[in-house]
């Protein structure tokens, strides 16, 4: 079934599809033809047997009980000598025409020699019966002396041949009739044979579709798992900055809004600090870019420590420049965080011999805290940071303060 696993979703369906209309329009085809072969078992046994049994018991009945019983009443005086003549008339018309239309069923070869038997003997009672008649009505003789036993033995013999026509048709009944259930048990059996296979091979490919679909389903919903966490990862990269591991500049002003207008609408503390290592550029100078990595990440990493509250977040925002937001967090506990960062780096004891402030790698920070409110714009908070960072750092060039 690897063809099936090899094709696509829609494919699958519509060969699956295929599959069950070719089964049903086989079912059909054999299905009507059986139905037509029971079609002319039918006719044959209703047109062939039953009809033409019917046509001899009416002539046989005619013969033995309604001409009979019209000699006899007319023997006995019980009915006139007309009377006599219109029953017997409608007798003979009867026999007449129902043995008319018996010979125009179908008749095999075999059974044509004693058809035409069969027919001179009814011809031959009949003009017996008309002559009969016809000296009734000349007047010829009297009723009363006619031989009802040689009537009656006349009318016995051409009812012993209609009988055994009936009898043979009777037979033909039933050979039609074992003919019939026999195609009818041939034909249940082959479109429930037919059935069975085709549900059967329905069932199979059905398994092996829903398996393929399901295994495809599968594979699509564990590409769908890994496009997710690679989504997540690329979300996660483009907000990360790749050296430190720190939230980059596209978070930060994310973020930024997001927290100066939850604070707006608290009235609450918010806090941001500008920080820089100084003299990093002559660290670069003196130990090299790699080092100078190595320094921001050791930097970064202290900073990260540091800062374990969900709502403290610590950037890189470009170079060797980080920035600090704080929610909640007065003035004074601010500034002693900042205090607390400064010692925290230095306490790194990162060697640095091109710094003018100290013989370890140090940082400088701007802290601008307030509680805010509709009147603190977006850029108030960080201009006022940066105010404060870039103030500290001249008075550290011109009087070579330690940052700390």
């Amino acid at each position: 079934m690897n063809f099936i696993e090899a094709l696509k979703l829609k494919s699958k369906l519509f060969f699956l599809f295929i599959t069950i209309a070719v089964g049903l329009v086989v079912i059909g085809i054999i299905g009507t033809l059986n139905l037509n072969g029971m079609k002319k078992n039918l006719d044959s046994l209703y047109f062939g047997s039953f009809v033409p049994v019917l046509e001899l018991n009416t002539i046989l009945q005619t013969y033995q009980a309604n001409l009979i019983n019209s000699a006899h009443k007319a023997k006995s005086s019980q009915i006139s000598l007309s009377q006599m003549e219109a029953e017997m008339s409608m007798s003979i018309n009867i026999i007449e025409n129902e043995w008319k239309s018996y010979e125009s069923h179908y008749k095999k070869d075999e059974e044509v020699a004693y058809i035409e038997y069969a027919s001179s003997e009814i011809k031959a009672t009949n003009d017996y019966l008309k002559l009969l008649l016809s000296m009734v009505a000349d007047g010829d003789g009297n009723i009363k002396k006619l031989n009802i036993a040689h009537f009656e033995n006349k009318m016995e013999y051409v009812s012993k041949v209609i009988n055994k026509l009936i009898v043979y048709e009777m037979e033909v009944a039933k050979y039609e009739r074992k003919k019939f259930l026999s195609l009818y048990n041939s034909t249940l059996f082959k479109i429930g044979s037919i059935l069975f296979i085709v549900i059967i091979s329905v069932l199979a490919i059905s398994y092996y579709v829903f398996k393929s679909i399901q295994k495809d389903q599968s594979a699509l919903e564990i590409a769908a798992k890994k496009l997710k966490i690679a989504n997540k990862k690329l979300e996660s990269a483009s907000y990360v900055d790749s050296l430190t591991g720190l939230y980059n500049r596209r978070y930060f002003n994310m973020v930024y809004e997001r927290e100066l207008k939850r604070a707006k609408r608290a009235h609450s503390y918010i806090t941001f600090m500008m920080l820089d290592i100084d003299y990093f550029k002559q660290y670069n100078d003196t130990y090299g870019h790699l080092e100078g990595d190595n320094a921001l990440k050791s930097v970064a990493k202290v900073l990260q420590d540091a800062l374990k509250r969900p709502s403290d977040f610590v950037f890189r925002l470009g170079g060797e420049e980080f920035g600090i937001l704080l929610s909640d967090t007065d003035e004074e506990n601010s500034a002693t965080m900042a205090q607390t960062l400064c010692s925290l780096v230095k306490e790194k004891a990162i060697e640095h011999r091109s710094s003018k402030v100290s013989p370890f790698v140090t940082v400088s920070i701007g802290v601008a805290c307030c509680v805010a409110d509709e009147a603190l714009s977006d850029e108030m908070l960080l201009s006022k940071a940066d105010e404060m960072l870039y103030r500290w750092l001249r008075i550290l060039d011109s009087n070579q303060w330690p940052s700390d």
